[in-house]
């Protein structure tokens, strides 16, 4: 072995013991202590791998008599032939050293829509990659997350912009202690660890996704830049998540792309999830906030914008994530609803804003309007319309 491997070893085994198993954290705490160099060696040779996170110690052999256990895998060796050369000079590969990517159960999390149906696919793991669309803050992304907490399946999920390329996505080169080493991507570690690979914001992207075709397929990827053959690993699937069916956004309101149609086309399901009705959605906000009287308000004035929204009276809507922002701040704020949704509902234009507020207030008698007399515009008139008419 190299000196700076046996300086490690021996430190290692003074602290915690002849092969030892240690995580990460010991690691590096030998190397604080005894102030050797960071074993790189130790955690990307295969051989020393005793788990998730875990390396085993070489055993230290002072025999002269016995054959050095760690010979076979030094970094540096005197006198080498040159078939030895040339396994030095093969670029290195990072393992896979990431912690269970299982996502945790949510707190009161209550499941509608595709949630059963999607239950079922995960827990076939087939190769059966799903498409869910649908307006902002529904409960896509959530969903998937929480199939994948109940099955106890990793789900590894990438956000994708404009920016998002092969790279991003397969993996490339990274620099550690001075050697340029080659680093998996999110699709390549969930290939390889049977996840869930979750797409979320697919519709950003650009056409830099068809790098993805022949693994949308199900079929084994070669990684041109590792030089390595990956086989997808059992229970290995593609959820992808966006806000449009991939054909942009006409109303503007999605910085969306059009996506190709044969990147589509490998979707064999595409889900339009809807905001949750008025019970569900009302059950989602009494699970996080005692005030069950503010609850129904808020969901009998979502319904109302939202409904105004699809008959094209208000460009503005309010989604469920937005009510659970309300409900949140009504607790921070010590029940003042007002400010609660004033805060809330500020990411919004004036004008839209103080029509909201007003239009609560009459679904709310404890909250007073914001102007007597405002101004309002044809959208909100149409939601008193529909106000009177529930």
């Amino acid at each position: 072995m190299n000196r700076n491997a046996l300086m490690f070893v021996e430190a290692a085994t003074e602290i915690f013991g002849d092969r030892a198993v240690l995580n990460r954290e010991q690691i590096q705490r030998v190397c604080d202590e005894k102030n050797v160099l960071f074993p790189y060696w130790f955690v990307t040779k295969p051989s020393y791998r005793d788990g998730r996170g875990l390396y085993k110690l070489p055993a230290l052999n002072k025999d002269p008599g016995v054959k050095d256990t760690m010979v076979s895998e030094a970094h540096v060796v005197e006198n080498v032939v040159p078939i030895q050369q040339a396994n030095v000079l093969r670029q290195k590969k990072l393992q896979d050293d990431t912690d269970s990517a299982v996502p945790d159960k949510f707190p009161g999390f209550v499941p509608f829509g595709f949630y059963k149906d999607l239950l079922n696919i995960v827990e076939t793991k087939m190769f059966y990659p799903v498409f869910i669309t649908g307006l902002s803050g529904n409960g896509k992304t959530l969903m998937v997350e929480q199939v994948c907490a109940v099955q106890k399946r990793e789900c590894i999920r990438v956000n994708i912009s404009i920016e998002t390329d092969e790279s991003d996505l397969i993996g490339t080169n990274t620099l550690v202690d001075g050697n340029i080493v080659y680093r998996d991507g999110p699709v390549i570690t969930a290939m390889k660890r049977g996840s869930i690979l979750l797409i979320d914001e697919v519709d950003r992207g650009s056409n830099k996704l068809l790098c993805l075709q022949g693994i949308l397929e199900g079929k084994p990827y070669f990684n041109k830049k590792s030089g390595e053959y990956v086989h997808p690993t059992p229970g290995f699937n593609i959820i992808a998540t966006a806000n449009t069916k991939g054909r942009g956004s006409e109303e503007g309101k999605f910085l969306s792309q059009i996506l190709d149609d044969a990147f589509l086309e490998r979707f064999p399901i595409t889900i339009e999830q809807n905001y949750p009705d008025h019970r569900i959605e009302l059950k989602i906000l009494k699970a996080i906030c005692d005030d069950a009287n503010f609850c129904e308000n808020l969901v009998k004035w979502a319904d109302i914008i939202r409904r105004t929204y699809n008959d094209g009276g208000i460009d503005e809507i309010i989604s469920t994530r937005r009510l659970v922002h309300i409900v949140r701040a009504h607790h921070i704020f010590e029940g003042n609803r007002k400010k609660a949704i004033d805060l809330c509902i500020s990411r919004f234009d004036t004008e839209t804003k103080k029509s909201f507020l007003d239009l609560y207030a009459k679904v709310d008698v404890q909250v007073a309007p914001t102007a007597a007399g405002h101004p309002v515009p044809a959208g909100p008139d149409y939601m008193e319309k529909i106000l009177k008419e529930i």
